[in-house]
Order: structure tokens, then C-alpha cells, then sequence
């Protein structure tokens, strides 16, 4: 720390140097960046007077920065956020002699073997309890319609578990985990992964430890191929895959549940969605004068299950950017006031947004979780917001739920080492060519700085967070 100190001191002894203002000082850091990458900043005190402005009204690619605006509209509608979520649990029905497993927007509900709260398992011993002769085992994510993944969204993402879709009904954080390890040389790989996908596996074993390994599927398929080859000597390989129809994944679940415990399923595994209508857009409905018609489940609820506080979801959701909680936050904002669709929850967002007193011009948003590309914020408009969450009852609960700089989340590498260590709470973005940080940091004077940094267009999709890092301990230090 002190080497750094003493670089900043030096830096600013140097006669032309000392000339420049600090936005200067912060542009010529800026312009050691691959050349081409188009960087946006602003930096408020804690008055709201502007001490950076850089590109401050331009237009950028968030990434995973739409979770501030995400969350930040969930704090301030949905109700009872500290409390157990009464509201959200999946629960089954028992329709003549089906099982209906029904999602409610929860984002954390579990089968994994060690599940103590919030389990599917839970709803299985209570249809075991009841009968041991169910016909089929139906996935109903009708709650919200068939979105599971917002426009912009790019297709190279969809098989990854930062694309997996967003559902109604999500179980295991709508992913499966894939493990390749190496067999005898000349040998396929082996492969470890729940019998959902089908694989092909193509993986091969060679002599030494060099691994190359792909796979890949297309869009709603179930064939997973598995490619490359794994050395003889090299450890086991793991990737999280996304699961394109949740709903249908939480019923196989489901049924593999009540097989284990007696119950005889006799019929097949399905899921039941709700295609999008042109009246899940709240425009729509505004211009032909139309109301919103919500269906009445069939059945008698036998269990139903209650998570624990929503509060505690969202504090995940911007520490690790956890891109499905994301979704399943805006599609619960949008259930409030509409159908649960992307463009009813853009719109609640939109009613925050002209509170906090952001220009149109600043924002437009066409997911939750910022893996569109679509997505547009400003500098001026981010630090608008983060300076209006503030000064809510809840501003500080929101604060919280952001990375610490050095110290954990997506920030917990980032910092250390330089006077922001544990004084930057931030939320990061990251997508292609592009990368963000906003939030709020103490600088040196002991005072409360706001600002939002975005970098887009970086070269070769290189990353541009260690010149946003050294530019933002460069204003901190000098404030």
C-alpha cells in the first residue's frame, strides 16, 4: 500500500502533472486502455456535486450493473421482504390422479440431499403421505408467461448456467452439474451428470495430463455432446449446465422424489406454461382498454412451502450476480401490477426510475439480470439512482446487499491491497466487450462518494477492470 501511496504522491509532484485537473488525471489513466475501449464516468460527493464527469450522458451496456435497478425496485415494492416469503413457495395439488407441482416465483427451492429449508422434498412426503398411485407429474410454471429468456439475451449463453431459463418453477438454481474425468489412455472420458440430458459423449482419454474439453447443445435439446480429450493424468473437469424448461426438470425431480419413496407413478412427466399474450404488455392494455384475466388453479393445495426472506435472496443476487434470482425478482415486481412478463416488470421499473427523477434518455432495459445486449444505462443516470436509493428507509439494507471491495463477492479479488480495500460497495458488470462497477466508496477524506463506471466496446473483449480500478483509487485518493 504504501508503493502505491507514494506513486500517487510522485504523480502529482511532477510540475505538468500537478496542472491537470483530477478528471484529467482520471482520463489519462483511462487512455492506457486498449485503444478503442469507450469508458463512461461519473463521481458524486456526498452533496451531489459532480467531482468526474466523463461521457456522463452516454449511452452503455450495463451487464450485470441492471441488478442495482433490479434490486432496487424490488425493495421498493414488493412487501414483507423481511419476512418469510408467504407468498412465493411452490406447492403440489393433487388433480384427480395427477400431482401438480406449482411454482409461485420462488428462485431457491432445492432437491439436493442435504436440503434443510425450502425442499422439494418436503412436498414429496406429503404426497407419499397421502397416496402411493399418482398418474402423471405435471411441471405448472403458468404463473408467469413463457419468457425464459429475455430479448437481447445472446444464444452462446443459453447452455450455460448464466443462461439457464427463467421460470415460475425453478429448482436447483435451474442447473446440473457436468463432471468429465479421465479413464484409461485411448479410453472415452468419464462422465458424471444426471440421467435429464442425453449424452454423447466423445471425449477422449490421451497419455499426459493436456486437457481440451467442449460441449455443447442447442436450445431446448436434451442431447448434450461432449467433445475434446482429457489427460490420463489431470484432475476431473466441472461445469454448471442451464436447463432450457424448468418447469419440465422440477417434475422429473419430482418424480425420481416419489419413486424413492414408495410411490408408484404411472403415467409420464410434463410441464404446463402460459404462452405470452399480446395483453402481458402493460402498453397493450393501456391502449385497447383491456384487463388482466388471472386463471384459478385447479386441485386442493395438499403442502405448500415458505422461503426464507426475499430480503436475503436480493443480497445474493448483487453479491455473486446470480442472473436467474435476477429474473425471477423482476418477474415478481411484474406480478404485482401486471402478468408477470419482462415488459410488466420494465415498467415498474420504469415508474422508480422517473421518481428518483432519471431523464428517459438515461435507461432502457430489456431483462433483469443485464445479459441482454439490449440494455442502455447512463453514468449520470446510475449515480442518480444509487444517490436516490440512499435516501430511502431502505437505502442502507440495499447498500448492504452490494460487493465489498477485497472482501467478498465478485469484489473479493478485486482491491486489495489499495486504499479502497473495504471501503468500495459495488456492484459489477461483465459481458462481452463490456465492464461496470457502481456504486458507492469512502475516500480518503473519510467522506461518501457515489458513481457508476462503464467500459464498452473493449478490444478482443479484454477486460478493462484494472485501469476503472486504478482510476477510481486515483479520485479516492485525492478526496
Amino acid at each position: 500500500m504504501k508503493h502505491f501511496i507514494l506513486g500517487i504522491a510522485l504523480t502529482l509532484a511532477t510540475p505538468a502533472l500537478a496542472q491537470q485537473t483530477l478528471e484529467q488525471r482520471v482520463a489519462a489513466k483511462l487512455a492506457e486502455a486498449p485503444t478503442g475501449t469507450r469508458f463512461g464516468l461519473v463521481v458524486a460527493d456526498d452533496t451531489g456535486r459532480e467531482i468526474v464527469a466523463i461521457n456522463p450522458d452516454g449511452r452503455f451496456i450495463p451487464a450485470s450493473n441492471t441488478k442495482i435497478y433490479t434490486t432496487a425496485a424490488a425493495f421498493a415494492n414488493l412487501p414483507g421482504i423481511n419476512a418469510p416469503d408467504a407468498t412465493g413457495g411452490a406447492a403440489v395439488r393433487l388433480v384427480g390422479e395427477d400431482v401438480v407441482l406449482e411454482g409461485r416465483g420462488d428462485a431457491r427451492l432445492s432437491s439436493a440431499d442435504d436440503c434443510t429449508v425450502d425442499c422439494l422434498a418436503t412436498l414429496a412426503d406429503a404426497i407419499a403421505a397421502k397416496t402411493k398411485r399418482v398418474r402423471n407429474v405435471i411441471g405448472d410454471d403458468t404463473l408467469f408467461p413463457d419468457q425464459r429468456w429475455g430479448p437481447g439475451m445472446s444464444w452462446n449463453n443459453i447452455p450455460s448456467s448464466s443462461g439457464t431459463g427463467a421460470s415460475a418453477l425453478t429448482l436447483d438454481d435451474n442447473e446440473l452439474k457436468l463432471t468429465v474425468a479421465p479413464a484409461k489412455a485411448g479410453e472415452a472420458a468419464r462422465v458424471e451428470l444426471w440421467p435429464y440430458f442425453t449424452i454423447d459423449n466423445q471425449a477422449k482419454t490421451v497419455p499426459g495430463g493436456e486437457t481440451e474439453l467442449g460441449w455443447d447443445r442447442d436450445p431446448n435439446g436434451k442431447r448434450l455432446r461432449i467433445t475434446g480429450t482429457i489427460g490420463a493424468d489431470a484432475g476431473p473437469k466441472s461445469w454448471k449446465l442451464g436447463i432450457d424448461d424448468p418447469a419440465d426438470y422440477a417434475a422429473w425431480r419430482l418424480k425420481a422424489l416419489l419413486e424413492a419413496r414408495g410411490v408408484q407413478v404411472k403415467g409420464t412427466v410434463s410441464a404446463r406454461h402460459r404462452p405470452l399474450r399480446p395483453e402481458d404488455d402493460p402498453e397493450y392494455r393501456a391502449k385497447k382498454g383491456v384487463a388482466l384475466a388471472r386463471a384459478t388453479p385447479d386441485g386442493n393445495v395438499l403442502a405448500r412451502l415458505t422461503p426464507p426472506p426475499l430480503a436475503e435472496d436480493f443480497k445474493h443476487i448483487n453479491k455473486v450476480s446470480q442472473n436467474l434470482h435476477a429474473e425471477l425478482a423482476l418477474r415478481r415486481v411484474a406480478f404485482l401490477q401486471g402478468s408477470g412478463s419482462i415488459a410488466d416488470g420494465v415498467a415498474q421499473v420504469a415508474k422508480l426510475l422517473d421518481t428518483a427523477g432519471l431523464p428517459r434518455t438515461a435507461w432502457d432495459f430489456s431483462d433483469g439480470s443485464g445479459m441482454s445486449s439490449y440494455n442502455r444505462v447512463s453514468p449520470r443516470g446510475s449515480v442518480k439512482l444509487l444517490r436516490w436509493v440512499a435516501a430511502q428507509p431502505w437505502g442502507a439494507q440495499f447498500r448492504d446487499t452490494l460487493p465489498i471491495g477485497g472482501v467478498d463477492g465478485t469484489l473479493a479479488r478485486r482491491f486489495k491491497g489499495t486504499p479502497l480495500e473495504g471501503k468500495v460497495f459495488a456492484k459489477t458488470g461483465t459481458l462481452n466487450a463490456t465492464n461496470a462497477l457502481a456504486g458507492y466508496f469512502t475516500g480518503a477524506s473519510g467522506r461518501t462518494y457515489t458513481f457508476a463506471f462503464y467500459a464498452n466496446d473493449v478490444p478482443q473483449d479484454a477486460s478493462a477492470t484494472k485501469y476503472m480500478d486504478d482510476a477510481l483509487n486515483l479520485v479516492a485518493a485525492g478526496n
